[in-house]
């Protein structure tokens, strides 16, 4: 008997693994597996979701116009020029959809974005990854992997699962290094942890590069993770490309009037930018007070800090101890890091009961 069978480029996905907020045994736990702001979703935001249930019977905008006024307006950038999608995931799978394909080459580094190999291999392209640096990006590890095949470059700034930072002038090393074919794809989910002086510049090039593509979400800081904003800016014919393979009515009405309102909550977005600044010096601390008993902690610009286990207590003893206790974090070993845990700074009571509990484990397996 026949059946219908999946090209063997899909075939070889190995599907996203999104955090999980239960335990082994279906008990419910304190998430901190999905780097959700620890603060929820400002008022303003809710109010403004909640003006969309009036209109439940008709169709979202499907120009996302007044997001992308907002957008527009808010980061100075020609609305015309501005991609949306069901979160910032939806418009990297855009990205390689409409560039790369059977044979191409889509490259980014070790220990990124699990989402990047996922949108290569379902185009047929080839998955190439670069070295790191310390769990960070390495600008000549991937220049030296670039191709004649090489189509997309994905970069997240800051990088996810790791947490580390390129510079500015890092970044535009690295766009002068490829070839002007090549789409640079800088994924700035994070980027709104970081301190002004830290702008990496992405969305400058994206102005005026022929092939720089800059990714966001509301998902992060802005708290609206359940509506799955998300969008993006580049060039003109890059942005016409992706709108052609876009799904129809792909943002909510209450999700784009939430988003709108969250843009403009500054207040919201500095205090959840303070809370983060604050907790994730103090746990990074913490975790290399436990220096001795192998643990460290890779340096995080964004909210969530990924602490590796190189000594006795293993990641993975680390993972189900935790989640004993109540708490579930993410462990990465199909990323490459057995070894890691990836804990999103959450609030002070329950970061300060995370520590306890390495603490507590660190001493029994001496």
């Amino acid at each position: 008997m026949t059946h219908p069978v999946p090209k063997p480029w899909i075939e070889a996905i190995a599907p996203y693994v999104p955090g999980r907020s239960s335990g082994d045994d279906g008990r419910k736990l304190i998430k901190l597996s999905a780097n959700e702001n620890p603060l929820g979703t400002g008022a303003a935001a809710r109010a403004a979701f909640a003006e969309g249930a009036a209109s439940l019977d008709r169709y979202p905008d499907p120009g996302a116009n007044l997001l992308r006024s907002a957008l527009a307006a808010h980061y100075d950038l020609d609305p015309a020029r501005i991609i949306y999608g069901t979160g910032s995931d939806e418009v990297l799978h855009l990205a390689t959809g409409a560039f790369a394909g059977q044979g191409d080459e889509v490259m980014f580094v070790r220990y990124g974005f699990s989402v990047y190999p996922i949108a290569a291999r379902r185009v047929g392209a080839v998955p190439v990854e670069a070295d790191d640096r310390d769990y960070a990006t390495d600008v000549d590890a991937l220049l030296a992997r670039v191709s004649e095949k090489t189509r997309v470059i994905f970069i997240a700034n800051p990088n996810n699962p790791t947490g580390t930072y390129t510079s500015r002038s890092e970044l535009a090393r690295l766009h002068a290094g490829i070839p002007s074919d090549c789409l640079l794809v800088v994924d700035q989910a994070y980027s709104e942890y970081l301190d002004a002086e830290e702008n990496d510049g992405a969305l400058e090039l994206a102005r005026s590069a022929p092939n720089v593509l800059v990714t966001r979400t509301f998902s992060k800081i802005f708290g609206l993770a359940a509506e799955r904003v998300g969008w993006g800016y580049g060039p003109a014919n890059v942005i016409a490309a992706l709108h052609k393979i876009r799904a129809p009515f792909c943002l909510t009405t209450a999700g784009q009037l939430a988003a709108v309102a969250a843009l403009h909550d500054e207040a919201f977005v500095e205090r959840s930018r303070d809370h983060n600044r604050t907790w994730l010096k103090w746990f990074e601390a913490e975790i290399e007070a436990l220096g001795n008993h192998g643990l460290r902690a890779v340096p995080s610009r964004a909210n969530f800090s990924l602490v590796l286990f190189e000594g006795h207590l293993t990641a993975e003893v680390a993972y189900h101890g935790l989640m004993e206790r109540g708490y579930i974090v993410r462990w990465l070993p199909g990323q490459g890091l057995p070894h890691g845990l990836r804990i999103t700074i959450g609030e002070e009571p329950d970061l300060r009961a995370i520590v306890a509990i390495l603490r507590d484990l660190c001493e029994a397996h001496r």
